[in-house]
């Protein structure tokens, strides 16, 4: 007999596993991912073409653009090629959680994203390292999916914020140490080593992956049940739709044997079918998804959000420069960024469990943060003075990435378990597709048109006030906790023919899952 689904969810953990040594490695893996983005955008790494000045005197570029002789249009694709394999591969691995481990998903994104940037490393063209640094997005998309889940499912009660938090801080302090790394690496030694040790570091955890026993997703039924459902099923189909026999022994389908062709054909046709089960199966979640209020409502606002943090870190040293004439806008920007996103992120986690973590008190962090922090930030643009506009400037990042792990937050507890993976998943692509990366385009072509930094920074971070508001629409919702609803769970098939698999005497009891 096999077990019940409800009967496996509570099968003892691996060895190896304790909640909090869970979260010491999602957070290195974490890191590791946005050390990588930090390194190719450091000068160490992404370098600089070459030059030559008024008297025909060149200067040899450095770098990855140096290398490859790019052009700025090429070296911008190298960030882009990365996003289109994240966004991509996000929505596919979180449906195949429903089939595949969810453990063993992360082990083979981390080995993709492990061997792509030794791509990286040993690139020989422009469109080598383009299509390498697509699977790096591909590989890290497993991870981005999935292991939020992870992280929930074993946190705390009254810490489920905090922990999340924590894994989120790794942003900052990720893009922060890659600078770092990217710029002392490529500038003492070589922009390739930056990548070699970036691979090194991650293969550990790629092994990790495959080698230990996997933990399970709550509102998961492990694969290997399904499997073996799935061979009981198929010999049952076989004797259904046949006419077996017994000659000597053996099995025979129609008295003439099984036929390969005939296997071949089912395998084919089973194939196709799962396919199509797995199509279908994502567009009725997806279905869930987009018709679930409170999900909705957390998203828009999440892009809104996104919108201006996305061009705030590509335009906000340039704006700077240009309204208050700083004269190391990048090393400003950069550290009020790093030490506001790490302290914000943190305070976020605790405050959120400390008000007691619901969907609803999360929603009321999330606007009034936010609606302070756009308060904080429009004026300090206001401002004629520098050090009055840092002053305000730091508070109001403060309170916006105070907001990253209550969205989250929601997006993991406002469905059932077993839609997590593609919440995460449609959520990241969103932000994204309509929040960043249109975003710094979208403000040069306003900076083109009025031709004014401190207003146009100021129109940007009026969009915070959008946002705040989105998000306070929440707050009104009828939100439930669906973290714990164990009544949509991933079932297993049940087989209910009693026909004997052979001639002969077998317990028809076996028959029955």
């Amino acid at each position: 007999m096999v077990p019940s689904s409800s009967s496996m969810d509570l099968s003892p953990p691996p060895s190896w596993f304790t909640p909090k040594r869970l979260l010491i490695i999602f957070c290195v893996i974490n890191m590791i991912n946005y050390v990588d983005r930090g390194a190719i955008a450091s000068n160490g790494v992404n370098g600089s073409s070459e030059t030559c000045d008024d008297k025909g005197i060149c200067k040899s570029g450095s770098g990855i653009q140096g290398e490859f002789d790019l052009t700025n249009f090429q070296d911008g694709l190298l960030s882009s090629a990365f996003m289109v394999g994240l966004l991509v591969a996000s929505p596919i691995f979180a449906s195949l959680a429903k089939s595949y481990n969810p453990f063993r998903l992360i082990g083979v994104g981390l080995s993709v994203w492990t061997l792509s940037v030794a791509g990286c490393a040993s690139a020989f063209s422009f469109w080598f390292i383009a299509i390498c640094r697509m699977l790096v997005g591909v590989g890290e998309a497993s991870f981005i999916s999935l292991a939020a889940p992870f992280i929930d499912d074993n946190a705390p009660v009254s810490q489920k914020t905090a922990w999340l938090a924590m894994f989120y801080m790794c942003i900052p302090t990720g893009i922060a140490l890659g600078y770092v790394y990217g710029g002392y690496v490529g500038g003492y030694f070589h922009w390739r080593y930056a990548f070699w040790g970036e691979a090194l570091l991650m293969l550990p955890f790629a092994v990790f992956g495959f080698l230990v026993k996997p933990l399970q997703l709550k509102g998961f039924s492990p694969v290997e049940s399904k499997k073996a459902l799935a061979s009981v099923e198929k010999v049952s189909s076989v004797t259904d739709d046949s006419k077996a026999s017994k000659l000597d022994g053996r099995m025979l389908v129609g008295g003439d044997g099984i036929i390969g062709d005939e296997l071949s054909k089912t395998s084919k046709s089973e194939s196709i079918h799962n396919i199509l089960n797995q199509l279908s199966r994502f567009a009725k979640d997806m279905k869930v998804l987009l018709v679930d209020k409170v999900y909705v409502v957390n998203v828009f606002g999440y892009i809104a959000y996104n919108f201006v943090i996305g061009a705030y870190s590509y335009w906000g040293p340039k704006a700077g420069y240009n309204i208050y004439h700083m004269k190391n806008a990048d090393m400003l920007f950069g550290g009020v960024t790093i030490v506001c996103g790490i302290l914000g992120t943190i305070s976020g986690g605790f405050i959120l469990d400390r008000m007691g973590a619901t969907i609803s008190n999360a929603f009321i962090l999330l606007s009034g943060a936010t609606f302070l922090g756009a308060i904080s930030c429009f004026s300090a643009f206001c401002l004629r003075s520098l050090y009055g506009f840092i002053v305000l400037f730091a508070v109001g990042e403060l309170l916006v990435f105070a907001t990253q792990a209550p969205v989250n937050y929601v997006c993991l507890h406002c469905v059932r378990p077993s839609l997590r993976p593609l919440s995460m998943a449609i959520s990241t692509v969103s932000i994204h597709i309509f929040g960043d990366v249109p975003s710094s385009p979208l403000v040069g072509i306003l900076q083109d048109h009025i031709n004014n930094w401190r207003d146009t920074a100021l129109i940007l971070t009026s969009i915070l006030f959008l946002a705040a508001g989105i998000w306070f629409i929440g707050v009104f919702l009828h939100a439930v906790d669906k973290s714990n609803d164990g009544s949509q769970p991933v079932s297993t098939p049940r087989i209910t023919s009693r026909k004997p698999l052979l001639d002969g005497n077998v317990d028809e009891s076996f028959c029955e899952v």
